[in-house]
């Protein structure tokens, strides 16, 4: 199976703000740079969508070695927040999206 590298980023200025998001993915010798910006975000969004954007990108399954500063990335993944999240439709405590 294959092995990539993935390197994360993402912010805003203000919360809720102008963010936006960045992923390097590499390969061996191969290397794929990923970005986005949104006009009205949040800083944990953008860390998210940073690694959703580097995942969608791969084209086949393979092994994935996430780097990442966000400790909300790293506690979503570690801590099967995600599982939560899904289970609850994706629907805040505040019963919004």
């Amino acid at each position: 199976m294959k092995k990539v590298v993935v390197y994360t980023d993402g912010g805003a200025r203000g919360n809720p703000g102008p963010g936006g998001y960045g992923a390097i993915l590499t390969f061996g010798k191969h290397r794929k740079e990923l970005k986005g910006a949104f006009d009205h975000t949040t800083n944990n969004r953008m860390e998210l969508m940073a690694v959703i954007s580097a995942l969608e990108s791969l084209s086949e399954s393979c092994q994935v070695l996430l780097h990442s500063d966000s400790k909300y990335v790293i506690d979503a993944l570690t801590k099967n927040w995600l599982k939560g999240w899904k289970r609850k439709g994706w629907i805040k405590s505040d019963k919004k999206p």
